[in-house]
């Protein structure tokens, strides 16, 4: 992979899985609102719009182990030190798998906690609540996947992170529709079917990295065990990957105040916001293809010191980001009536997503820039940069969004649209630092940031773009 040539051909091909694999993430989205909108229940819809907000916050906090491990895997390969490769497999799927079961041994303070962050109603926060404990079921199963999708990604081994994405849609689709149409479990049941399919896709993703690691591979694993598991190195990894948890927590606030806005405004209104975030969430995921292939192809053009294949990987990934930001907004633009209707049956929620749509159509491409830069500082594992970029956007969107309250609605989305803007003119600022560094061996400093090659094996973490909550 790391010898590839760069071309529009190369970066299609790498692209393609990953946009096919992503694409079904928003539609499992699609499908969960579906199952619930076509109830005519508009509680129930706004329960699983306000629940989904609540996991990813719970989940994506320990997102780095998604981000970090694509660019961390991306510079070992690109500097063909393969024992740390495999280092990083064993490391990130552990933490994950703590991680997840600590957040369902706290989830009892969790959940009330999380819940006191949003302006729902009491039957609403009861449903949704249900919603959030089913989800939990599932969080070692999803906090280690993280790490294998990141890791698979990080190679550039594409279609094989999009098999483990069709196997874990694939399964929460089948059984969101089993648990809710079947045995009318509600929003529970959307719930339970996604945690569900989250340990199917962990096996599945086991067994895709044993074959990826080959034999050869999985028996080195068993002797350099010790390695992944060094108190000082597990140490390192949790410091440098405090700048991502950040960067992280301080989007999802962002996307959590959008979703509480909605909430302010009444469950028919945090319905139809709903509604309309699956649009800009299909459109997100098709431009992560881009994205991040640009994090693959700049963590291994970093870790092979090559400037210019640095420079060709961000103006090709940026070419395809931007003709298909212009592709979806076309098409949102024009079938965003028919998509509506065939989400929900509410005619109040129907009213109100129409009114809004064409700030869901002009999102693709006022937020590819944005998307485009996450994956470009994600490979080059530059944390301190996506922390203070993420800090800063989110201040200016909330700061934006109390300005335009008066406008109601239409407020809510000129301040999201803006959101846009602001992270990527935010990033912006850290580009031309960035730029300078790219090619030359940089001393290590506390942050982690400008780590050169001879450096690779402190693990930092980059920075995006979760599932569904953050596009």
């Amino acid at each position: 992979m790391t010898s590839a040539a760069i071309t529009r051909r190369a970066i299609f091909a790498q692209a393609w899985p990953i946009m096919v694999g992503q694409i079904t993430v928003p539609l499992v989205g699609l499908v969960d609102t579906a199952v619930i909108g076509r109830t005519g229940d508009a509680v129930a819809l706004a329960a699983v719009a306000l629940g989904s907000f609540v996991v990813t916050f719970l989940f994506w906090t320990f997102g780095f182990l998604r981000m970090g491990m694509t660019g961390l895997t991306a510079q070992a390969e690109g500097a063909k030190d393969a024992v740390e490769v495999r280092a990083l497999l064993i490391r990130g799927i552990a933490m994950g798998f703590g991680l997840g079961l600590a957040l369902i041994a706290l989830q009892v303070a969790l959940i009330p906690l999380a819940f006191r962050l949003f302006a729902g109603a009491g039957q609403l926060d009861a449903v949704a609540e249900g919603f959030v404990a089913a989800r939990l079921f599932g969080a070692p199963a999803a906090l280690a996947g993280f790490a294998i999708n990141g890791w698979l990604l990080g190679l550039g081994r594409t279609r094989a992170a999009l098999l483990l994405q069709i196997v874990m849609n694939t399964a929460n689709i089948t059984l969101d529709l089993i648990f809710v149409w079947h045995f009318g479990w509600g929003a529970r049941g959307v719930g339970f079917g996604t945690s569900s399919a989250e340990w199917i896709a962990l096996a599945t993703g086991l067994g895709i990295a044993a074959s990826v690691l080959g034999r050869e591979g999985r028996t080195a694993i068993r002797r350099e065990i010790a390695r992944a598991f060094d108190p000082a190195a597990l140490k390192r990894l949790f410091g440098v990957n405090a700048d991502i948890m950040v960067r992280t927590i301080a989007l999802l606030i962002l996307f959590g105040w959008f979703a509480n806005a909605g909430a302010r405004l009444g469950p028919v209104q945090l319905g139809a916001n709903h509604v309309l975030s699956q649009f800009v969430a299909v459109a997100a995921y098709v431009l992560d293809g881009f994205a991040f292939t640009a994090e693959s192809r700049v963590g291994q053009a970093i870790g092979s010191k090559s400037r210019t294949n640095f420079l060709r990987a961000i103006r090709l990934t940026g070419e395809f980001s931007f003709a298909s930001g212009l592709v979806f907004v076309v098409a949102i633009a024009f079938g965003g009536r028919w998509l509506v209707e065939l989400m929900t049956s509410n005619p109040h929620v129907q009213e109100r997503a129409l009114a809004l749509a064409p700030f869901a159509a002009l999102q693709p491409l006022i937020g590819a820039p944005a998307w485009l830069l996450d994956g470009i500082f994600i490979g080059a594992t530059r944390g301190k940069a996506l922390r203070n970029a993420a800090i800063l956007s989110t201040a200016l969107y909330v700061a934006t969004d109390i300005a335009l309250r008066p406008w109601g609605a239409l407020g809510v989305w000129i301040a999201l649209t803006l959101s846009y803007v602001y992270r990527a003119a935010t990033l912006g600022l850290w580009w031309p630092g960035l730029l300078r560094e790219v090619g030359t061996s940089q001393s290590p400093s506390p942050s982690g940031e400008g780590l050169g090659v001879g450096q690779r094996l402190m693990p930092i973490a980059g920075g995006e773009a979760p599932p569904q909550p953050l596009p």
